[in-house]
């Protein structure tokens, strides 16, 4: 596992890995948009984006991989099962002095060098990936970000090329998700209410359960601190998202931020 500061690229960009990156700002497929790009210069299975307020409330959640729904379906347990307090790049992150200006770091890390179990098996031995190449990002005000692209078992490992052609690009790609950030906040500042208002019209029990989740808690944290069953938590935690009109927990993670 290891980590290094990027350096000034003085390599000028392709135009259309440029404009394929640029295509996913403030869409639904950002990081659908980011794999085609880099798939024009190396070979990569997935894509992940992950960003995080000064406070761990994770803001921005997009994931692709060539094949199916995988991708997505891990980063949605990512969330759930608030893995980002597990993964080496997004911990490290946190725990790093803010700087006065942007700093961008290259990161890679093998599977096996993950520790937990868990989120070992969750996000790279069940999914068929063998390692990870991020670029990572921590601005001044404590928002934290990490792009990163998987190769699976069939791919070869990644090399100095590799590295190199990912530090090229590390800088459009923060800048990118900087964008995106930027424009998630304004489209829901601009189309949805204040989620404190929503959240008046759930059930005592259902704002404790939100309550817990929006904490960070998990769903099994959450019963063994008010004492109820795990199932009687999905099911007031299901009853709240239809009320509060969302489908997942990064839904209610991106509203509170509204």
């Amino acid at each position: 596992m290891k980590r290094w500061p990027v350096r000034a690229a003085g390599q000028a960009l392709a135009a259309p890995v440029v404009g394929a990156v640029l295509a996913g700002i403030g869409t639904p497929h950002l990081a659908a948009s980011y794999l085609t790009a880099m798939q024009r210069v190396l070979p990569v299975t997935f894509c992940t984006v992950f960003a995080a307020s000064a406070n761990g409330r994770i803001e921005t959640v997009s994931a692709a991989s060539t094949y199916g729904h995988t991708a997505e379906r891990t980063a949605e347990r990512y969330v759930a099962e608030r893995f980002d307090r597990l993964d080496p790049h997004m911990a490290w992150l946190a725990g790093r002095k803010l700087p006065k200006r942007p700093q961008l770091w290259l990161g890679h890390h093998r599977a096996e060098e993950v520790e937990d179990p868990a989120y070992r098996a969750a996000c790279y031995g069940d999914v068929g990936i063998r390692e990870r190449s991020s670029v990572l990002l921590l601005l001044p005000t404590g928002q934290r970000a990490a792009v990163s692209f998987y190769r699976s078992l069939a791919q070869p490992d990644f090399g100095a090329a590799d590295f190199a052609l990912l530090e090229t690009h590390a800088a459009l790609l923060a800048d990118a998700t900087a964008a995106h950030g930027r424009s998630a906040v304004a489209v829901r500042e601009a189309a949805e209410p204040a989620l404190a208002s929503r959240l008046l019209g759930l059930s005592l029990r259902e704002r404790e359960v939100v309550g817990h989740l929006l904490a960070g808690k998990t769903a099994k944290e959450t019963a063994r601190e008010i004492g109820i069953e795990l199932t009687t938590v999905r099911t007031h935690q299901y009853r709240a998202f239809r009320r509060l009109g969302i489908r997942s927990l990064k839904e209610l993670l991106r509203g509170a931020r509204a």
